[in-house]
């Protein structure tokens, strides 16, 4: 074997770990819970402990996600937007994903132990297991509600990042829990219906499988609405002021404009861009809180 042959091949190797773990969906997450490590103090946090949870969360979420591809490794193989997964396509076994999710998870749990505070590492520990396991064994494949019902999982991130600065986690940070849980079945729903052909040959019960598309789209547009209002809390209990009001407005004025679009004028390609924004959407409002935490108007 060649030396070059061999570079290629570990670095196919290293990228097909690091699929494993879903980045593009850990980053959001990670980026969520270093919101909620400013928003946790008035002043400057500590950066060598942002630093740390930062690398504990992320090294947690991501043995999260390999356990998610093992427990899924057939259904993603019947999905053309997971097939490629390693675990799916066996270029990497079960006992090789156990061990990396396992010295990743390790580590991470360790890191917020030792050098940030073992509330943190609790709660993080609970949230992603609770992902792993309760969500993808137990709800994914019981329930079309299995998206809201398991979202608190997801939606942890803000308050992981809170008790890592705080040691506590107030109301304020379970009010940012509170956003992305409702932010979360118009996210997930607007990809499940132009996926919808690959989730009805998964065998999983989502809901445009289940219900059809137009039942969907409602509830797309009707938690829209209720994430609309719930946006608008911090500035209600005056945890946020008027940078993040204005901010709040014109980007559920578009999110909304987007789920009515999902409801009413349906494609594949009006749903592809309701989830991109809603991408965008949770960064740029969650940008806005801290932006308005720092610069009082």
């Amino acid at each position: 074997m060649t030396t070059q042959t061999a570079t290629q091949k570990s670095s196919s190797r290293f990228a097909q770990y690091w699929t494993l773990t879903k980045p593009r969906v850990t980053q959001l997450a990670v980026f969520c819970a270093v919101i909620g490590m400013f928003l946790a103090t008035d002043t400057l946090p500590d950066m060598w402990t942002v630093l740390a949870a930062t690398v504990g969360i992320w090294l947690l979420a991501g043995a999260a996600f390999a356990v998610n591809c093992i427990l899924e490794g057939e259904i993603d193989a019947r999905m053309a937007r997971t097939a490629r997964r390693a675990t799916a396509s066996g270029e990497l076994t079960r006992t090789q994903t156990i061990v990396f999710s396992l010295v990743i998870g390790g580590i991470g749990a360790a890191v917020l132990y030792r050098l940030v505070n073992p509330l943190t590492m609790w709660l993080t520990l609970a949230t992603f297991l609770g992902y792993a396991i309760i969500y993808t064994l137990i709800l994914k494949p019981a329930t079309p509600q299995n998206i809201v019902i398991g979202g608190l999982s997801g939606a942890m991130p803000p308050a992981l990042g809170w008790a890592a600065i705080a040691n506590e986690v107030p109301m304020q940070a379970w009010l940012l829990v509170l956003i992305i849980f409702v932010w979360t079945p118009p996210h997930f729903w607007a990809l499940a219906m132009y996926r919808r052909d690959d989730y009805a040959r998964s065998g999983l019960p989502m809901l445009p499988v289940t219900h059809g598309m137009n039942f969907t789209g409602f509830h797309v547009w009707l938690y829209s609405i209720a994430l609309a209002a719930t946006t608008l809390l911090p500035f209600v209990v005056k945890m946020s002021g008027l940078i993040y009001l204005v901010s709040a407005v014109i980007l559920n004025a578009v999110f909304l404009w987007h789920g009515w679009r999902v409801y009413k004028h349906y494609s594949d390609l009006v749903a592809r861009k309701a989830f991109t924004w809603s991408i965008i959407y949770l960064s740029l409002l969650f940008a806005a809180l801290l932006v308005d935490h720092y610069i009082k108007f």
